[in-house]
């Protein structure tokens, strides 16, 4: 059976990610891996592995710092649905976040727990670990743990993510950082 466009266009646009940055990255970084991965087994196996990859990339940024992740998996013209206040649009925003959370949380770690694969959407429930040893405005860290979930909506566009809703339990973590 021959394959339609769509599906080699995917193919193809999968062939050249994995050759021109899936290399360079493959011998820096390994993907975080989901523990549970659920996928709509009716997207063609090219748009599934675009989709999938946009998403691990986006989430080891978040394990590891790593920026230039971050700038492979979104795009260019990136949209946060729900910024907090005074957060940038674009990449920028993510990249300043994490910065910014990195300075209270050098050992940040972020595991992803559930990733869920259907349409132009890639959901992930994320579960974020380390010691608050820096500074959060004007409160500096004792050591203490911190130990809190996110649950992402990726909307993935041409293997790139091209907007994010996402919700923090930030509660738990003020209460963990002593501002509440």
């Amino acid at each position: 059976m021959k394959p339609s466009p769509i599906a080699r266009a995917c193919l193809i646009a999968t062939l050249l990610t994995s050759t021109f940055s899936g290399a360079v990255l493959a011998a820096n970084t390994e993907l975080v891996k989901p523990g549970v991965l659920v996928v709509d087994k009716s997207l063609p196996p090219a748009q599934l592995a675009l989709m999938e990859t946009a998403a691990r990339r986006y989430d080891t940024f978040w394990d590891t710092g790593d920026e230039s992740l971050a700038r492979e998996a979104l795009a260019a013209d990136f949209i946060d649905k729900t910024p907090p206040a005074g957060r940038k649009q674009g990449p920028e925003g993510p990249l300043l976040a994490s910065r910014a959370f990195r300075e209270a949380v050098p050992d940040l770690r972020c595991e992803v727990e559930h990733m869920f694969i259907a349409g132009d959407r890639v959901v992930v429930h994320l579960h974020f670990r380390g010691h608050f040893t820096g500074t959060f405005g004007q409160i500096k860290g004792g050591g203490q743990p911190v130990d809190f979930i996110a649950t992402d909506i990726y909307q993935i566009d041409n293997g790139k993510i091209a907007a994010n809703w996402h919700i923090e339990d930030n509660l738990t973590l003020m209460k963990q950082l002593g501002a509440l």
